[in-house]
């Protein structure tokens, strides 16, 4: 076999169909958030970053920058191994504490990011409890479908939101069989939200764990940013919440939280916890501030939502086709993805504004979109900014304006 030319083959028939995926090489600048350089050539030019998932800022606030700095000078840049082999710094321990307080549950796991702690637990969850079936909202991320499909138990997809549809499949299975329920509460995509409520109620009535992943709500939603399952007084009846450090909480890193003893089978059994080095302190040291922080103060949340609300109606009062959103993201649909990535780098190279654009398989084809995900410092002049050039591209390019 040709390796080489399978390779050139495989990458060529990505760039014919326009889903190549081109990186901005981009550098943050400290205190200046959503400020970044991009590097191009020998050229550095400023740019404003929409598509950043460090929803709140987070990873440049001071009190996280200040936590990493301190754990930095007394502990050293790694964890030295393992959680089982001297890998378990007490800032693990204290942030594994305070994210099982976060969510209202016993005990909690980290994991080195979200990707990881969905794989690793879904797939030992469905490889170990015998006989199981595993019932996967049709919108779950990557990593869920990964790890399902890894435990190689059987699974049921069922359609997205749809509680009635999830009651039918869970009624034809055996009621002594174990059943795990996994869905999200904001799917990144769209901006949607599960109905936890209905879906516990059918979990509950067929005796499913359920698995939520929160990864786009925690910090985010909440009284103490415990995400949408705490903003609607649900997080008990959620049998294992699942979320990242990576997001609004600024930083890196996984979790799951739930009982002591489930948390404790998944530590026990997981692989992809047992055979990875643990999470640099000084990264667990800033996550425990962000956490903490985000614990008692509301005003980020409150600004987050309010740019998102007027990004929202701005780009729909400029005929920008965004599609409905019950969340904090904003996507634009696109629908071709020439034409996305097209309008992506003609946002960078000539207005400064840096979008990512999002193809299949990431969404469906023909659904391709500009994903945006404002911040509370954008300011007004960046949301001006961004409605004239948006409008001035989708004109260039000839896109279809909204309805």
């Amino acid at each position: 076999m040709d390796y080489a030319q399978f390779f050139r083959d495989k990458l060529n028939a990505l760039k014919a169909e326009g889903r190549y995926r081109i990186f901005a090489d981009l550098e943050r600048c400290a205190g200046e958030f959503p400020r970044a350089l991009r590097h191009d050539s020998d050229e550095v030019a400023d740019v404003t970053v929409w598509c950043s998932n460090d929803y709140l800022g987070m990873g440049q606030h001071p009190v996280v920058l200040d936590a990493m700095r301190e754990a930095l000078n007394r502990s050293g840049a790694g964890a030295g191994g393992t959680r089982n082999i001297s890998g378990t710094n007490h800032h693990h321990v204290l942030l594994e504490r305070e994210l099982a307080d976060l969510h209202g549950k016993d005990a909690g796991l980290l994991f080195t990011s979200g990707y990881v702690s969905n794989m690793a637990t879904l797939s030992t969850l469905g490889s170990r409890l015998p006989n199981c079936i595993v019932f996967s909202d049709a919108g779950n991320h990557a990593s869920m479908i990964e790890g399902i499909r890894h435990s190689r138990a059987d699974k049921q997809i069922f359609r997205h939101n749809d509680p009635e549809d999830l009651a039918r499949r869970l009624a034809q299975e055996d009621p002594d069989r174990p059943k795990v329920v996994a869905f999200e509460s904001v799917y990144s995509m769209d901006g949607d939200v599960a109905p936890i409520d209905e879906i516990c109620d059918v979990a509950e009535r067929y005796n499913a764990l359920t698995y939520l992943d929160e990864v786009h709500a925690v910090g985010l939603y909440g009284p103490n940013g415990g995400g949408i399952a705490d903003r609607e007084g649900l997080m008990h009846r959620l049998d294992i919440i699942e979320g990242t450090l990576a997001k609004a909480f600024g930083c890196m890193g996984g979790y799951i939280t739930g009982s002591s003893d489930l948390v404790d089978f998944v530590r026990s059994h997981a692989s992809g916890f047992i055979f990875t080095t643990a999470l640099p302190p000084h990264v667990a040291a800033g996550a425990l501030a962000s956490v903490r922080h985000l614990k008692h103060s509301d005003a980020e949340r409150q600004a987050l939502h309010e740019r998102s609300a007027t990004v929202k109606a701005r780009l729909t009062a400029a005929g920008i086709p965004v599609a409905p959103s019950y969340s904090h993201i904003v996507p634009v649909l696109v629908g071709d993805p020439e034409a996305c990535n097209e309008a992506s780098w003609s946002l960078l190279r000539r207005h400064g504004i840096y979008v990512q654009p999002i193809n299949y398989p990431t969404v469906p084809k023909g659904s391709e979109r500009l994903r945006f995900t404002p911040n509370p410092h954008h300011t007004d002049a960046d949301v001006d900014r961004l409605v004239n050039a948006l409008t001035d591209v989708w004109q260039d390019l000839g896109l279809r304006a909204a309805a």
